[in-house]
Formats: C-alpha cells, structure tokens, sequence
C-alpha cells in the first residue's frame, strides 16, 4: 500500500473514531439529562441523540456535517414521479472532507428489547443483514435498550443466528476506548461489523 493510500486509511479511521465519540458524548448527555422517552421509536431516539451531536462544540473543531434519514441513491433506477419516496434510508451520515475527497461514515439504529424477539429478528433482518448484503456501507449498527439488559439482549440476538446456522456471525463483546459497551461481529462480505448498545433503561 503506497503511502498515499496509508494517510488516506489512516485519515477515515480517525474520522470514523470521531463520529463514534460525537454518537456516545450524544447518549451520555441523553441519559444524563433523562430526555429519551421509552415508548420512542428509534427515530425519535436518533433525531433527539442528534441534537446533542448537532450541538456539540466539538463537531465543529471537528468540521463534521451530520444529517439524520439519509437517502441512498439507487443506481441505474427509472426515475418516475415518486422515485425518491422508493429510496433506502439510513439513520444518521457524517462527512466531512480531507483535502478534495469527502469522507462519510454511517449509522444504522435498531430498537430493542430483551423479552421481544421480534425487535430482535429485525435488528438481524434489517439491520446486520443490510450491512451484509451491501444495502449499508461504511457503517455501525447501534441498539438502544429500551427494556431489559444487554447480556440477555445479545444473547437472544445471537440465539436466532445461531437458529439460522449462523454461528460464525455472533455478536461477541470487545474492549474499546469507544464505550463499554461495544461489541463486533465478523461477516464473510464485510469483515467487521462493529456494533454499540445504548442502554435507555437508565432513563
């Protein structure tokens, strides 16, 4: 790998670590503040986590954009009256730019709940799978707990891989200067998918 390609590489890690710092200083202040209301769709969540990103004097040291339901362009679409509407959407982008080149990082958020397995079947299905599949690029995956605890919610999350014969996919927690709790998981189109749980339930 030239060297250009290495200050290239080392410049999005160090962007993607800011985002994450922006995202956890963003629920930290959530929690402490006591502003999340369980009964919240993750929307709800995102858009409220974003206003304290938004307002954070750092993001702007930092000269990071965000916008929360970003559209993802589909290629090669037909392009008729109400095409946008067809668009995917991802919670929450960041950019900034490094000389010319725009540097973006994603975040995708699922609603959990220990005793639900439904909420647990599409933090999978929509979630890690879009990830796997393509639909999500260059991003993380973010459960906000909303009842219940995050062992127990992990655990039901990787029961139903393992039920798909995915056990090679587990969600296995890792140590981080990011937040305590961060967890990875390995996907054979991926490589790493990197996952962090805000536990609301504190609120």
């Amino acid at each position: 790998m030239g060297l250009n390609n290495n200050i290239k590489l080392a410049f999005q890690l160090s962007f993607q670590n800011r985002c994450i710092q922006l995202f956890v200083s963003a629920y930290k202040s959530a929690v402490s503040e006591k502003s999340i209301s369980l009964d919240w769709d993750e929307n709800d969540i995102t858009a409220q986590l974003h206003s304290y990103i938004d307002n954070n004097p750092q993001r702007s040291v930092w000269k990071i954009s965000t916008n929360v339901e970003h559209h993802l362009a589909i290629k090669n679409q037909t392009k008729l009256k109400g095409f946008s509407a067809k668009y995917p959407r991802i919670d929450l982008r960041f950019n900034t730019f490094n000389s010319t080149n725009e540097v973006i990082y994603f975040m995708e958020a699922k609603n959990l709940r220990e005793n639900n397995s439904a909420l647990k079947r599409r933090y999978i299905e929509t979630g890690i799978d879009n990830f796997v599949h393509g639909k999500y690029k260059n991003g993380l995956l973010v459960g906000y707990l909303l009842s219940g605890k995050i062992g127990g919610t992990i655990d039901g999350v990787n029961k139903l891989l393992r039920k798909d014969n995915r056990d090679a996919e587990i969600i296995l927690k890792c140590s981080s200067n990011y937040h305590d709790q961060y967890f990875q998981s390995r996907h054979l189109n991926i490589d790493i998918l990197k996952h962090l749980l805000f536990d609301f339930t504190l609120c």
